[in-house]
């Protein structure tokens, strides 16, 4: 399922803008309260982390995007230091936990893809609904969006957006690109989305824009978001008291996978045999399974919010056992090409 160009939080901006999606599912899995620590390894424009420390717990916010830590400052303030913000990567979640003094927490929440406030800001080239700078960088460091449209080999660019994106004319889209940036490169989000159009083609009955797949191929693979995601996952298994909550809420189909395999490997207890087959012996499980299946919003706020209906919560609560390592290609995380200049 696609997320689509539009803020995550459902928000159009105003007063609903810092209300996220499945705010009150989140709070019931994670179960926050007087005297826990909770990581919010998304913290964006804080609407988790408000309604956390308004239950009494203290918070980690981590967010790799600087402006969101600048802006969140006002927030430490208000709750009298029990809002601790750091500007890193959420796959880095414990060790940043750790230099704040927290070894271990009693809750992780995560939010999976881009704000609201990094998609309203045209300059931050995040979405087509505004023309700016092809950028799409959420620390605002390394490759750009424009660098990997203007110098990825063409099939390796096919690959990222067919994969990334579930884009079907992939080829035909980096074969474009790559023909076209010889006259002049792509620095724009309003000329990749207008070459896109014109490639894959777009029909009145069609419910996303043609270049939603390949924009949030781009934005993903600029900001290795599952690679995160899956580190994230091993870090916040590392990281979790015995009986602490993780909880995620995702928005298509390529991280709820993700995060799917993990928590159903992690909270395996038997695995099947056969007369051909003994069962397999298993390490004991880091996880139980909080829910069966993913939570999804209610018809209520998918009437205020159409875009609540693509957003999937899973959680798991720690067990005693000890955390194991990860494997990533088994969970789900795609290999793709490292970036790298095509050959002049």
């Amino acid at each position: 399922m696609i997320a689509g160009d539009g803020p995550k939080d459902g928000s159009a901006g105003g007063s609903a803008r810092h209300v996220p999606v499945l705010l009150d599912e989140v709070l019931a899995h994670l179960a926050p309260a007087p005297g826990s620590v909770v990581i919010d390894g998304t913290f964006g424009l804080g609407g988790y982390s408000r309604a956390i420390l308004d239950a009494g717990a203290s918070v980690i916010g981590i967010d790799r995007d600087p402006n969101a830590i600048a802006d969140g400052q006002a927030i430490v303030a208000e709750y009298g230091g029990r809002l601790q913000l750091a500007h890193g990567r959420f796959g880095d979640l414990d060790e940043i936990a750790a230099s704040l003094g927290h070894d271990k927490v009693d809750g992780v929440v995560l939010d999976i893809g881009v704000s609201s406030m990094q998609l309203d800001e045209a300059e931050r080239g995040f979405s087509f609904r505004f023309d700016g700078p092809l950028d799409m960088r959420m620390s605002q460091e390394g490759p750009s969006a424009a660098d990997v449209v203007n110098t990825m080999e063409a099939r390796d660019l096919a690959r990222i957006i067919s994969v990334l994106g579930e884009e079907r004319r992939a080829g035909a889209v980096a074969r474009a690109i790559s023909q076209d940036r010889v006259a002049k490169p792509y620095l724009r989000t309003s000329e990749l989305a207008g070459l896109v159009e014109r490639v894959v083609g777009k029909k009145p009955t069609d419910p996303i824009h043609p270049a939603t797949r390949t924009f949030q191929a781009l934005r993903i693979y600029v900001n290795q978001e599952l690679d995160e995601l899956g580190r994230a996952l091993a870090a916040a298994e590392r990281v979790l008291k015995p009986g602490g909550r993780l909880v995620i809420v995702s928005f298509h189909s390529l991280e709820d996978r993700i995060v799917k395999r993990f928590l159903a490997e992690r909270s395996e207890v038997r695995a099947g045999g056969s007369r051909h087959l003994p069962e397999r012996t298993l390490a004991a499980p880091t996880f139980t399974l909080a829910a069966k299946g993913p939570v999804v919003a209610g018809d209520s706020e998918t009437a205020r919010n159409p875009r609540a209906r693509s957003a999937k919560l899973r959680a798991g609560i720690r067990t005693e056992a000890p955390s194991r390592p990860f494997d990533a290609q088994a969970a789900g995380v795609p290999a793709l090409p490292e970036f790298k200049a095509a050959r002049s």
